[in-house]
């Protein structure tokens, strides 16, 4: 419980971390689970790379709010028996658009992270947090290498579930629904006369 202006106030939760199990059971598009799928994550992976437009704007009110655009970047062919294509990133800010959906309970929350691999090869996003229907899953990424090669499908960051319990369910376990009174009341009609 916080206390806030000398009263106390009911806006304390609790978070308990889920398997990478359960996490994947609210994730639509995982690609292989076998590699995807870890103890308590799950790897969400690159489907297009986009250029930023170079100018966005916001304001207090929204009305003047203009998102940046985006121009996709083709992928490139390293090798010839390469199945998956590349693209080459230099120094400076992405779009990421991932092949994965997210599709949270209410009672739930997401932390979206960077892969530890994609931040040795030079390269990062923020970590935030999600809420309901993400769909698809979109990373802003930050290269600050000279150069980063993403390879399609690569696994950039990692999906974190948390169930989220309120005070009472925390001290007493699960709220239980109660029972609906399922008495119906019937009316007889009388005629008038």
């Amino acid at each position: 419980m916080v206390v806030d202006a000398s009263r106390p106030v009911q806006y304390s939760s609790h978070m308990h971390l889920l398997s990478g199990k359960v996490a994947a059971e609210h994730v639509e598009g995982i690609l292989n689970s076998k590699y995807q799928v870890h103890g308590y994550s799950v790897h969400l992976t690159a489907h297009k790379v986009f250029s930023i437009d170079p100018t966005g704007q916001i304001d207090f009110g929204g009305s003047e709010y203009v998102a940046a655009g985006r121009i996709e970047i083709a992928t490139q062919r390293m090798r010839l028996e390469d199945r998956y294509q590349w693209w080459d990133l230099g120094r400076g800010s992405y779009f990421v658009e991932c092949n994965e959906t997210l599709d949270l309970a209410e009672n739930e929350i997401g932390s979206i992270e960077p892969d530890d691999r994609l931040m040795r090869a030079g390269a990062w996003h923020v970590s935030f947090y999600v809420r309901g229907r993400v769909a698809p899953v979109q990373l802003l990424l930050e290269v600050s290498a000279a150069r980063l090669r993403v390879k399609e499908n690569a696994r950039l960051a990692r999906f974190r579930l948390f169930h989220v319990t309120g005070e009472e369910e925390a001290i007493h376990g699960p709220l239980k629904a109660k029972p609906r009174n399922r008495t119906v009341s019937v009316r007889k009609k009388t005629a008038h006369r």
